[in-house]
């Protein structure tokens, strides 16, 4: 329906659908950003952790693939 058709109560209907759509999608993406956000912390928590035991000499060590007997010897 064209906008100039419409009637000021019509037009203002739907840009309040509208609006609440937008709103609700903008706290959908919140949400989204804020999980994401907390996901990224804890693998940056991690991170840091196995940097720490690394440097401590408590992480796991591995030889280099290159000293590695392939696993049919």
């Amino acid at each position: 329906m064209n906008h100039d058709a419409m009637t000021p109560e019509a037009r203002l209907i739907t840009l309040e659908s509208k609006l609440a759509l937008a709103e609700d999608l903008l706290d959908e993406l919140n949400r989204t950003v804020f999980r994401q956000q907390e996901h990224l912390d804890a693998l940056t928590r991690e991170l840091v952790e196995i940097r720490r035991q690394q440097l401590a000499g408590a992480g796991p060590v591995s030889a280099p693939l290159a000293d590695e007997r392939p696993p049919h010897y």
